[in-house]
């Protein structure tokens, strides 16, 4: 991700005005915004500030996430002259070159037998420690699927089935996590488990709602007062059927993880942080900012009408601000897939996000919107995320798409493909879940 000097634009005399607001100059700052969100979440920024006392003994890394090759980097730059193994495990193409930590790669948002390998390989390498070493754990989302290690019975078919599930289920990320942590032994604090009687120091880069340590990449460093009860329960809301194995498992009493007090987890880097540092550059932008929530929810055309509401009413009431501003949120939306319907388009929550809103908007003056995964990949595509405009509408039907069509077919990425607002950054190395930021004159 490179970084963006902001510079600051000139209000003019009405800078209220969509005559005084370009369109090349509202995507320029939507731009900017979203990369200062992110390049304030790059662990090269943050790390080093949160790292504990040196050990007496061996040092130790583990790791998963989409962020934790770049983790590893920025550990290993922050302490060039301490002896350090171990071994992290990322998204592919999310790999960045290290010298002592071993970078691993598997799949995402299903589990791969390179999953299970990474799982192994951190199982033994935090084994056979004492209390004078020290085990850094470097956790960030999508570490739920790069890090399995399946309960005894329990395939990893089996596992990826029911991450396939619960992924076109609507579920929330929370939910989904309890599931996964009790149909496997690394997760819900199995990793720390393994390392007794060695302390383990968690460094988490958030991309959670409420920044919940249990839920990131499901917790394999953190106590877990969920029980099997539960992960039924949340199975059963969304009609999961479950293979016989993983059926049983989940009849299973559990015992409670249990871990040295001398355990520690922190926080490095947040969604709130991201939209602090967003909110800093719209205000070098000549906006107002005004931040809604990180931890917003729910299904991704249902807030994108939201948040064209709101939009609207800060544009003809100046509430809940007066623009010239930005309405900035975070959080994870969910896309529910119906199984007995039509195969879905290409498109990921943010743009089905962007799509439902300018749908509802209906090209309203002044309005201009960005959403994408802080991530650089919006679901599973190569997109971010995408940009709308006061003439997004017009210029799809131009293109020969039908925007109400296409956002039932859940088609959004081949909608603003067609009309060239995607948001292209490639992998940032980086995850404090989905920016999204609505510019209202």
């Amino acid at each position: 991700m490179n970084d963006t000097t902001i510079h600051p634009f000139s209000a003019g005399p009405h800078p209220g005005t969509p005559a005084d607001w370009s369109d090349e100059r509202a995507r320029t700052a939507l731009r900017r915004i979203l990369d200062a969100a992110i390049h304030s979440a790059m662990p090269d920024r943050v790390l080093a500030r949160y790292l504990p006392g040196r050990p007496k003994g061996r040092c130790v890394v583990v790791g998963a996430g989409k962020a934790a090759a770049s983790m590893a980097a920025a550990l290993e730059r922050a302490w060039p002259d301490v002896e350090m193994n171990g071994c992290v495990v990322t998204r592919d193409g999310h790999a960045t070159p290290t010298q002592r930590i071993r970078v691993l790669e598997a799949a995402h948002p299903v589990p791969d037998a390179r999953s299970v390998a990474a799982g192994r390989a951190m199982m033994a390498a935090v084994s056979g420690l004492g209390p004078d070493d020290l085990i850094i754990a470097l956790i960030s989302g999508g570490g739920s699927a790069l890090l399995e290690l399946p309960r005894p019975g329990v395939t990893l078919d089996d596992l990826r089935g029911i991450n396939r599930a619960l992924l076109h289920s609507g579920a929330s990320i929370r939910d989904m996590n309890v599931v996964r942590r009790h149909l496997s032994a690394i997760k819900g604090g199995g990793l720390a488990m393994a390392a007794r009687p060695a302390p383990v120091v968690t460094l988490a880069i958030s991309d959670v709602p409420g920044d919940d340590l249990l839920t990131i990449a499901s917790g394999p460093t953190v106590e877990d007062p969920t029980t099997p009860a539960d992960a039924r329960a949340i199975l059963a809301h969304y009609g999961i059927a479950l293979p016989e194995a993983a059926r049983m498992v989940l009849e299973q009493d559990a015992a409670p993880t249990v871990l040295s007090p001398a355990n520690r987890a922190t926080l490095i880097a947040t969604p709130l942080m991201a939209l602090e540092a967003a909110s800093c550059t719209a205000r070098a932008c000549g906006l107002t900012p005004l931040i809604l929530g990180d931890a917003l929810e729910g299904e991704s055309r249902e807030a994108g009408t939201l948040m064209a509401g709101i939009a609207l009413s800060a544009r003809l009431h100046d509430l809940p601000v007066a623009g010239p501003a930005v309405l900035l949120s975070g959080g994870e939306t969910t896309v529910s897939i119906n199984p007995a319907g039509p195969a879905p388009g290409r498109g990921g929550r943010n743009t089905e996000f962007l799509l439902s809103m300018a749908c509802t908007l209906q090209g309203a003056a002044g309005i201009w919107a960005i959403a994408a995964d802080s991530d650089g990949i919006d679901g599973t595509e190569d997109a971010a995320g995408a940009i709308i405009t006061p003439d997004t509408l017009a210029r799809a039907r131009a293109a020969g798409c039908d925007p109400r069509a296409t956002l039932r077919a859940h088609d959004s990425y081949t909608l603003f493909r067609q009309t060239g607002d995607l948001v292209m950054t490639g992998p940032t190395l980086t995850n404090v879940n989905d920016i999204r930021a609505v510019l209202v004159l």
